[in-house]
């Protein structure tokens, strides 16, 4: 009689953090000062979804540096997978961003200096999985693509951090005030950490299912060429 498989509890624990953060986002929050209706409460997934990005960027950065060293594709699919993630995000906190711009300032997009950099920074990305699909080659393709990626990285920190700070902005600084103090409703700044814990977890879990399947689909590969 086999096993019965076992299914992992914290993906369960995952959902029922996140059911607990949206709710906290739109009934236990207050609403914020100095902002049109209801409009603030984006800043739970907005700043979250760009910090996601940020960090699959850098776990894109670690993956395909241990590439380059020990020449394993599995740390190639890493690579991909947390690339993939970042991209996927980084267009979230961009559809999120041009939500609040909006109802703010009355356009989706106002070339505001974080809008423009966020964009490059997508098409940086953009174009490291065009790279991936232009070279059949596994090994080639893995070699190519994880040394543009330390490239791409080196721009990430100037458009996401420096960029916006140089120039003026129409973004507001919700978390961090130019004080460098942080200057946020203690209910709100609970709310916040909540999303970011949780969104950090959801980023995991979907970066551990995609590395998962690429190593099927690797095993897979390896046994036709054998």
């Amino acid at each position: 009689m086999t096993e019965r498989k076992r299914f992992p509890w914290w993906p369960w624990a995952l959902f029922a953090w996140m059911a607990v953060v949206i709710w906290a986002a739109f009934f236990y929050a207050p609403a914020a000062k100095g902002f049109k209706g209801e409009s603030a409460r984006i800043v739970f997934f907005h700043v979250p979804q760009a910090w996601v990005a940020v960090l699959a960027f850098c776990v894109n950065l670690v993956a395909s540096l241990r590439y380059l060293r020990r020449r394993d594709l599995v740390d190639d699919a890493r690579a991909a997978a947390a690339a993939r993630l970042g991209l996927v995000f980084s267009i979230l906190a961009t559809v999120t961003g041009s939500l609040f711009a909006k109802v703010m300032w009355g356009s989706f997009w106002n070339w505001d200096p974080r809008e423009v950099s966020i964009a490059i920074l997508l098409l940086v990305y953009a174009a490291y999985f065009a790279l991936r699909e232009a070279i059949p080659d596994d090994e080639r393709r893995a070699s190519l693509s994880s040394s543009y990626a330390v490239l791409a990285f080196v721009t990430m920190p100037f458009l996401v951090f420096v960029v916006p700070r140089i120039y003026w902005s129409l973004h507001p600084d919700t978390l961090i005030n130019s004080r460098g103090s942080i200057d946020m409703e203690s209910r709100m700044f609970q709310v916040l950490m909540g999303a970011l814990a949780g969104f950090t977890g959801l980023f995991f879990w979907l970066y551990t299912l995609d590395v998962r399947l690429a190593k099927v689909g690797l095993r897979r590969r390896q046994r036709e060429e054998s």
